[in-house]
């Protein structure tokens, strides 16, 4: 007992191995069995913290049960739960997430344990025990702290009839939001905080107590709320099941609610090269579809913006080699005497990070639609060129499934495009201290200076 606050709890260490399955992330867990408590019962490998750290603790138990070896160094804090079990003393559960690890898990005492089995984070088996499911359902919320006291006579087992888990707050949206999102979609159990690490526009995964799953967002700015409502009335509804719906709307909060769509991000994904080349193909299908959505394009509008080039070189000088800056004027202005280019609806952001592959349906879908506005259709291929690079195979088949190649006018204006984009980008991550975007930034001038070896 602290002689100071007069609490006995006993702290527990619970691992939560996660790792990337076909279905989407998945968590190993091992049934009890033998002579022990919540024995035929699914559970984390975990223990009692004896004389040590709670993180030495994991390390040592994950050896002991699974066979798993963990550096300290990749143990993650995931979620600490105050659980009271239906009869003995409460306890404190701190669970951590552990995606690296050498070795193959195992049975490593028989005697306590049947089986050890990886299961999808959204199809946990049955029966486990209420005690760790609560650790992983606050797990999957995003939060970070929780509450499982269960009452005299509960199962061990976890039933949702009787699910003690609260969720203190820290994941879910403030009040405002949370009643918007609840009067548009009805009482939601648990939120999810997804937000973009960069972006200062928020996102949550909302899970609804009668099923269903939707994202709720708010925009940082005015701009970019009217810019996403405005597509998703608009346009992006002739995208179909290849894009979210949007299902309430409220300009005071800058919030949105939207449906889920489904498939995993291809930002960082490792396809096989056929698979590769099938969804480059439908990302080109679908940049045509994003650029025949509104009316037919206007010509004379499609300028370059370079009202900002100026201060953006002043921001990103520091970072520049030798000749970038020079390469930079050249683009531009040998692209400012070409041809305006129509004008048509552009995603805005059209990059890997916003398309998401199902595997199963052969579906893509594209997501978050607030840098959207009438622009050159070339707009949209900014960002996604760099993952074409060193791929002539995959520029060709976005080319083949957008239905036609570039014209030389629009190369060059790609070119100036993309010259600006990475300025911009170095100046804004130098100024927010994003060093992926100022190195992103710098990769494209580089890429592109070895394209064109004669400009200066």
């Amino acid at each position: 007992m602290d002689p100071l606050t007069g609490v006995d709890a006993p702290v527990d260490a619970h691992l939560l191995a996660v790792r990337d399955g076909d279905r989407g992330p998945e968590v190993l867990l091992s049934r009890r069995a033998g002579d022990v408590y919540a024995s035929g019962l699914w559970h984390a490998p975990s223990g009692h913290v004896e004389a040590e750290t709670v993180v030495d603790a994991v390390v040592r138990e994950t050896l002991e049960e699974t066979g798993l070896a963990v550096d300290p160094a990749d143990v993650r804090a995931a979620v600490t739960v105050h659980h009271r079990p239906p009869v003995g003393r409460a306890r404190i559960g701190v669970f951590f997430e552990v995606r690296r690890w050498s070795g193959a898990p195992r049975v490593m005492e028989p005697d306590k344990c049947d089986a050890m089995e990886w299961f999808a984070l959204d199809a946990l088996p049955e029966p486990m025990v209420a005690y760790c499911r609560a650790g992983l359902d606050a797990y999957r919320a995003g939060a970070h702290l929780a509450v499982h006291f269960q009452e005299p006579g509960d199962p061990i087992a976890y039933d949702p009839a009787v699910d003690r888990l609260l969720l203190v707050s820290g994941a879910a949206p403030e009040g405002a939001v949370r009643a918007f999102a609840e009067r548009a979609v009805g009482r939601i159990t648990r939120w999810a905080d997804v937000s973009w690490a960069r972006e200062e526009s928020r996102v949550w995964r909302a899970d609804g107590a009668e099923g269903g799953t939707w994202y709720v967002k708010v925009h940082q700015n005015e701009r970019f709320h009217r810019r996403e409502v405005t597509a998703l009335r608009g346009w992006v509804t002739g995208l179909g099941e290849a894009a979210p719906r949007l299902v309430a709307a409220d300009d005071t909060l800058r919030a949105v609610v939207l449906t889920a769509v489904g498939g995993r991000s291809l930002h960082g994904a490792a396809l096989p090269p056929e698979q590769e080349r099938t969804v480059f193909h439908r990302i080109g299908q679908l940049a045509a579809s994003i650029h025949h959505g509104g009316a037919p394009g206007q010509p004379g509008g499609g300028v370059l913006p370079v009202g900002k080039l100026e201060r953006h070189l002043d921001g990103a000088r520091p970072h520049l080699s030798p000749g970038d800056e020079e390469f930079v004027r050249s683009m531009v202005e040998s692209a400012a005497d070409g041809p305006a280019l129509p004008l048509v609806p552009t995603h805005g952001d059209f990059q890997l990070r916003n398309l998401r592959w199902d595997e199963d349906s052969g579906t893509l879908y594209v997501i978050d639609f607030e840098r959207s506005e009438e622009g050159p259709a070339l707009r949209d291929f900014v960002r996604l060129s760099d993952s074409w690079h060193g791929r002539p195979d995959l520029l060709a088949a976005v080319m083949d499934g957008y239905g036609r190649p570039f014209t030389p006018e629009e190369e060059a204006q790609l070119t100036a495009l993309s010259v600006l984009d990475a300025v911009s980008g170095i100046a804004y991550g130098t100024a927010h201290d994003d060093p992926e975007l100022v190195e992103r930034g710098l990769r494209t001038l580089a890429r592109l200076r070895t394209d064109h070896p004669t400009a200066p």
